[in-house]
Formats: C-alpha cells, sequence, structure tokens
C-alpha cells in the first residue's frame, strides 16, 4: 500500500505485485499521523514518499513487514522504532542520480551566470550589455563536496569539465583518489567557491552549514543544496547573502516544504530556487516506482530487501 499519491500510473507496482498474489492500494494521507495511522494498520508493505512514519504509527502495525521509501532519504521514518517491531526500512538510492546532478549543476550556473537578473532584465524591456553584478569564472577555483555518494560524484563527474583547480570532499566514507582531496567540513568552507551539500539528513548532519561556518565562506562562495533542505540554516544562509558575504546559493531543498514564500531570502537576487523538483524526470519517476515495487515483492516472498537500512 502507498501512503502517498502524486505518481499519474501505478501501473508497475500492480503488475508486479499481482506476481506475488498482492494487491495493491494507493491511501493518501497527506501527511497526517492519524491518517497513516489508519491506512498503515493492516498493511503488509508500506510505500511512502513524504508523509511521516512516525513511532506512533509504526507501533500501530498489526502486520506488517517493511517500509519503502520511494526515493533515497528516508528521514520522515522512525528508523528505531521500525526496527524494535521488526519492520525492515528500505529505500531506493540509486534512481534520479542524473536528474539530481543535472539540477546542482543548473543551479550552480543559474547563480554563477546571474541568470536570474538577466532574465528579468530583459523581461522587462531592460537591454544592456554592463555589468549589473560581477561574475567570476569556474575554471581554476575550489569545488568542495560535502557527502561523495552516487549524486556527489556523477555532480563531480558533470562539473569536471568546467576546469576546477581543487576538488575538497567531506565524507566519512570517502577515499582519496585521483582528482579529489579530503578535507574537513570547516577546511571546505574556508577555501572552496562552491559547496554543493549531498549529505543524508542525520541528527549529526542537521543544519550542517550552520552560522559559523557559512562564517568561514569566502566572498567568492556559491552553496548549492540538492539534498535535503535540514542540512544548511537558511536563516544563517539568508544573513550571509543578504549582506554580500558570499556569493549566492542554489536551493532545491528547503527544511520546511513548501517554504514561506514570505521568507527574506526569495527576495535576493543572488539566490536561485527550485521545488524539490532535482528528482524528477519521467524516466526517473518509472525508476523509483519500478525499483520500491521490486523490493516490496521481494519482502513478500519472504527475501530481504537489498537496499535494507535498519539491519538487525
Amino acid at each position: 500500500m502507498a501512503i502517498d499519491d502524486g505518481y499519474p500510473s501505478y501501473d508497475q507496482e500492480r503488475a508486479l505485485l499481482q506476481t506475488v498474489g498482492a494487491d495493491f492500494a494507493v491511501r493518501p494521507c497527506a501527511a497526517d499521523v492519524q491518517r497513516a495511522r489508519e491506512n498503515c494498520r493492516d498493511a503488509d508493505v508500506v510505500l511512502v514518499r513524504e508523509s511521516p512514519v512516525t513511532r506512533a504509527v509504526i507501533e500501530d502495525m498489526q502486520r506488517c513487514k517493511a517500509i519503502i521509501r520511494y526515493g533515497i532519504g528516508v528521514d520522515n521514518i522512525d528508523m528505531q522504532a521500525a526496527r524494535e517491531r521488526g519492520i525492515a526500512v528500505a529505500n531506493v538510492p540509486d534512481y534520479g542520480i542524473d536528474e539530481v546532478s543535472t539540477q546542482t549543476v543548473a543551479l550552480l550556473l543559474a547563480v554563477v551566470r546571474r541568470l536570474r537578473i538577466h532574465d528579468r532584465e530583459v523581461r522587462e524591456g531592460r537591454w544592456s550589455t554592463g555589468v549589473l553584478q560581477p561574475m567570476y569564472r569556474l575554471r581554476g577555483r575550489t569545488l568542495g563536496l560535502l557527502g561523495y555518494g552516487r549524486i556527489a560524484r556523477m555532480t563531480h563527474e558533470m562539473l569536471s569539465g568546467f576546469g576546477f583547480g581543487r576538488v575538497l570532499v567531506n565524507d566519512p566514507l570517502a577515499k582519496a583518489a585521483d582528482g579529489i582531496e579530503l578535507a574537513s567540513v570547516e577546511r571546505i568552507c574556508q577555501e572552496a567557491d562552491v559547496i554543493s551539500v549531498h549529505a543524508p539528513l542525520t541528527a549529526e548532519t542537521r543544519q550542517l552549514l550552520n552560522a559559523e561556518r557559512i562564517a568561514m565562506m569566502r566572498p567568492t562562495a556559491v552553496v548549492v543544496n540538492t539534498a535535503r533542505g535540514g542540512l544548511v540554516d537558511l536563516n544563517a544562509l539568508h544573513k550571509a547573502l543578504a549582506e554580500g558575504r558570499i556569493l549566492g546559493a542554489g536551493l532545491d531543498v528547503f527544511e520546511h516544504e513548501p517554504p514561506d514564500a514570505k521568507h527574506p531570502l526569495f527576495a535576493l537576487d543572488n539566490v536561485v530556487v527550485s521545488n524539490h523538483i532535482g528528482w524528477y524526470s519521467e524516466e526517473a519517476m518509472r525508476d523509483v516506482q519500478r525499483k520500491a515495487a521490486e523490493e516490496a515483492v521481494r519482502v513478500l516472498r519472504g527475501e530481504a530487501p537489498v537496499h535494507w537500512l535498519n539491519r538487525w
């Protein structure tokens, strides 16, 4: 059963689950915990996008074998509560890699080339080839990657043609290799001209870029976040951008989605935003639905999910 809607079709889920004699239903909860408790109570497998699967929801489950996230991040699922109940939590980490990487590069280039300002100038009838705000080339500068999983590695690959002089990486699982240099978060904040955020959101990484670390950044720094909004202190970022202490930011994700449209960050010209759409292409959407359903089929066959996150 899926507790979030939003996909145009669920033909893959129905077809795959029929192979193990299971029915598939979509019962949207719209992030309502009480509705989630009611809808999940008798489910054998729960598929979820954004709705919170809290301890209260999990403790009401009577027969659930697995909770499967349509996507990568599982910060909306109480992993420990599921583990205590013997309910496997799985995700789909190997989809949308091209898409999120492309979104990262697109946001970066839109900020670096000041596209928001120049787009507005043309649309409003002003035409000038003069300098509206300074721009800087990327060649020879320093790229910093916070996290070095699949998406960060592809982002690095996509950006390799821009001629960065150094690539600094912070990831506990990364190993020094040709083309990258391991560095602390603080060093990346101090030395990188582009800081691209790709870490998972956990208790330890929440506000990874806080006021103290943002204050370390160079005047040429651009922050791009296509991972999770909670990784960046939005108010501290706004202050640095508004005061011109850093060059710009590109954001696809926010701690609270949708964000408050009246937040002063949205009035700034050195910020480019999108609506958590980095994951999307038609191909990626089909991939994530199919792969989530395949995990559900494995579980119903009595097998362990391939991407089992809360192992016991």
